[in-house]
């Protein structure tokens, strides 16, 4: 599952109607330790609810799982034009929560609730040579997940969820030599479809459909910059495609487990809000495509206090060309490495911890020209702890 939404605030002028935020799966779970494999089947916890619904009639009458996590990196950007003021490094710390609840209602009805932000990033471009069309942006959002599973038999069990989304955006640039803020929020609704399938005693599967979702925020205002006056879309939106992931996990031995996913998100049918250039109206639908996601990972069970993962994945990028992508979504094809540990503390409560590292290709800005450049080998890391309670 490709782990990106474009935040389409008008920020960029010639060529793209999009700026972003990225859409992750890391969330301070047990699954930033397996670069997210086998995210829709393993059902270890009630973080099954972002993941795969169906998964609670796997887990305990009551569980409770919590994490904290902190994101930075290095997302350099740096202009064609050496005599211009270059950003440098945009990236900024993000810390980001999660929790979840799930509990059994009948012997086949399960339900829960999961609060949790995976839409957002902040950036900080600073004084640069481009500080007049934007300076700072920050996207976040938070969704609350109601959420049903039910266990048709003791190897099929359907799930479903309920997303209530919730966005905020700011956008700083400077206008007449000071700052100036502006920001909205929205309201936005999706949904979440899944299936777990128990195929021998020792293999598993689950597969989870995730509907589009829309935000629009109003951004108002005009840039002006060399070559012209830049006229921002007064409403701009922002929409997560619909994507689809099917996990798979294996249980070799007591002590051994692998898992595996394949997941695509529906990115071509991204449109664009068209933004205003000199009285020329501009759409860029046909820059994005469909993507694909690969995982790989596998844990270890070395005594009954102790779970050890690791796992690798890789997300195709979006764009259908690396050498004309958005500014403020420098992304490409990506490489998720992760590790970590579950420790059982007793035999009620369990604490994680994992480390992640995102490597994202690198690409190259062409419009607006005056800012044309690129970002060299952006990268990401992810630090989490997680804790569950079973009652």
């Amino acid at each position: 599952m490709k782990t990106r939404i474009l935040l389409c605030t008008g920020l960029l002028a010639a060529s793209c109607a999009h700026a972003s935020a990225l859409y992750f799966y890391e969330t301070g779970t047990e699954d930033t330790a397996l670069a997210g494999a086998g995210q829709a089947a393993r059902a270890q916890d009630a973080s099954t609810i972002m993941t795969n619904p169906a998964g609670m009639t796997r887990l305990p009458d009551h569980m409770v799982t919590g994490g904290l996590q902190v994101m930075d990196g290095s997302i350099d950007y740096q202009l064609n034009n050496g005599a211009q003021k270059s950003p440098g490094d945009v990236m900024k710390t993000f810390p980001n929560a999660s929790a979840f609840y799930s509990q059994k209602v009948t012997d086949n009805l399960y339900a829960g609730m999961g609060l949790y932000g995976n839409y957002g990033l902040g950036i900080d471009y600073g004084n640069w040579a481009g500080d007049r069309l934007i300076k700072k942006s920050t996207m976040v959002a938070m969704t609350l997940s109601p959420s049903l599973a039910y266990k048709l038999n003791d190897r099929l069990s359907i799930g479903a969820s309920a997303n209530v989304n919730y966005g905020y955006l700011s956008l700083t640039r400077d206008v007449n030599d000071e700052d100036h803020q502006q920001h909205d929020h929205d309201w936005a609704m999706s949904y979440r479809l899944g299936l777990l399938m128990q195929l021998t005693d020792q293999t598993r599967a689950g597969i989870t459909w995730n509907s589009q979702a829309d935000y629009h925020f109003n951004i108002n205002g005009k840039a002006r910059l060399p070559g012209g006056n830049y006229d921002l879309p007064i409403s701009a939106q922002v929409r997560a495609p619909q994507q689809i992931m099917l996990s798979v996990v294996h249980d070799f031995t007591p002590q051994w487990s692998v898992m595996g996913d394949l997941g695509w998100q529906d990115w071509s049918q991204f449109g664009a809000p068209q933004v205003t250039v000199n009285g020329q109206h501009l759409d860029n639908r046909s820059r994005m495509k469909d993507t694909w996601h690969g995982a790989v990972g596998v844990q270890y069970r070395p005594t009954n206090q102790w779970r050890l993962n690791a796992g690798v994945a890789f997300d195709s990028s979006p764009y259908r060309s690396q050498s004309d992508v958005a500014m403020t979504l420098p992304t490409g094809d990506e490489w998720r490495f992760g590790t970590g540990a579950q420790y059982q503390i007793t035999p009620a409560s369990n604490i994680g911890v994992a480390v992640e590292y995102l490597h994202m290709q690198s690409s190259h800005v062409k419009s607006p020209s005056v800012f044309a450049g690129s970002y060299d080998n952006p990268h990401l890391w992810f630090a989490s702890v997680n804790y569950s309670y079973q009652f």
